[in-house]
């Protein structure tokens, strides 16, 4: 493969690169379409992503936040203020979500909650008639993810997952790239993520502080005492309420290489590693390698390191995919190609903010009555979803799992079936 094959330039001049370039043009703009009533947006949960949600969403023309709501009151407090900066407009706070979902007013749901309520709210909002978009994971547990898709096919509403790479335009430019053979068949992708997270100690049991409905907090998972080393973020590493670092970014990059492989449900899983660094109370493992196969013929595979930013490739890399000919690596803004050779063919790299091309794809989709343009559609998000659900399943059970290709169900292992779905608390189980 020569460098003119890989060029970029050459590629959008042929048949297939026209086909792509008319993708690109179609990517939707910063700017929101006209609208004679503002779309009014409810956004759950006002950590440091909930806030940021809020914020794309106010940043987009046509669009109102008209809620934050918060079980913690000063988060929602401090999101609200953060909003107001932006369009001299103050939104509505709340504690309890299901008061936004009673007001007929809102259009759309926004969830940055803790993983264990994304489901349960995002098929609640289905049932109300909400549109919703949804942090990733979009579910803590696999069935949840299954039931999600279900509500929001009932209900025809529009839910869009937070893959943001999916709607920048250099990604999609790159995996139409991909998709049309500049490195040939393409049959392996390795993603990674590296992270200098620090010791969480031993929690210490007490009550909670004033500010915050911890019950309302733990909402559908089994009740467990208050402690003071899992809010606000330390609840990732639990598995009661997060998913782990699989869940937490591995999601992002798993759904890239599942889009640039071009496959749905694995045949086979496994996963290794453990809680190598820190003896402190974390459940989810700290260094892991899952490998995910599809058939004879594509192999996906995540590493993560949660506690050191060493020894995993170059920075700013996050998914690479193997082909006959040549490679490519996805960067969070574009992409670079590579030929048979391992000499750089093509970089193309910059733009605007991710998260505000997906919000804005997400709000034309909206506007359109339809999930077909969606880049994040509720479907896919699951089908990535349920990659790092299975991966979590195979190292908590120290099993390869066989899997079902038609829709990812584990294979003749009812032990690791048991980790489908979970235990709610009385009144939380959701259902379609």
């Amino acid at each position: 493969m020569t460098d003119t094959n890989l060029s970029r330039r050459k590629f959008l001049n042929t048949t297939s690169g026209a086909a792509a370039a008319t993708a690109l043009a179609a990517t939707p703009s910063l700017h929101a379409q006209d609208s004679d009533k503002p779309l009014v947006v409810g956004v759950i949960g006002t950590g440091g992503r909930g806030t940021k949600l809020a914020s794309n969403f106010e940043k987009v023309e046509g669009v109102i936040v008209g809620y934050v709501c918060d079980v913690d009151k000063t988060r929602a407090e401090k999101a609200a203020a953060t909003v107001a900066r932006i369009n001299e407009r103050t939104p509505k706070i709340e504690t309890d979500f299901r008061k936004v979902l009673e007001d007929d007013s809102v259009d759309i749901i926004a969830i940055g909650t803790t993983d264990h309520w994304h489901a349960i709210i995002g098929i609640a909002a289905c049932k109300a008639g909400k549109h919703v978009y949804v942090e990733k994971p979009c579910s803590h547990n696999p069935r949840e993810g299954e039931i999600f898709v279900e509500a929001s096919r009932k209900y025809d509403v529009r839910v869009q997952m937070g893959n943001q790479r999916r709607s920048h335009p250099h990604i999609i430019e790159g995996m139409k790239l991909l998709h049309d053979g500049a490195i040939g068949k393409v049959y392996y992708s390795h993603c990674y993520y590296a992270s200098g997270r620090g010791e969480i100690g031993k929690g210490v049991e007490g009550p909670p502080p004033p500010e915050l409905d911890f019950d309302l907090w733990q909402g559908p998972a089994p009740r467990e005492p208050y402690r003071d080393n899992i809010l606000h973020y330390n609840w990732h590493w639990f598995w009661t309420w997060g998913t782990g670092e699989i869940g937490n970014n591995g999601v992002h990059m798993l759904d890239v290489g599942r889009w640039g492989l071009d496959v749905d449900f694995p045949t086979r899983v496994t996963s290794g590693g453990n809680r190598y660094r820190f003896d402190d109370d974390q459940e989810t493992p700290d260094t892991q390698v899952a490998t995910f196969e599809f058939g004879d013929e594509k192999m996906l595979t995540w590493e993560a390191l949660s506690c050191s930013r060493h020894g995993i490739g170059p920075k700013g890399v996050i998914t690479t995919f193997i082909g006959e000919t040549g490679s490519m690596d996805i960067l969070n803004n574009g992409y670079v190609l590579y030929d048979e050779n391992n000499k750089e063919a093509d970089k193309v790299t910059g733009g605007e903010s991710l998260d505000l091309y997906h919000t804005q794809n997400f709000v034309d989709g909206v506007r359109a009555g339809s999930s077909e343009n969606l880049n994040a559609e509720i479907d896919g998000g699951h089908k990535s979803t349920l990659l790092c659900h299975l991966g979590n399943i195979a190292w908590r059970t120290g099993r390869t799992l066989n899997c079902d290709p038609k829709n990812g169900h584990i294979l003749d292992d009812e032990d690791a079936m048991k980790l489908w779905t979970r235990e709610y608390h009385p009144g939380w189980k959701p259902e379609v």
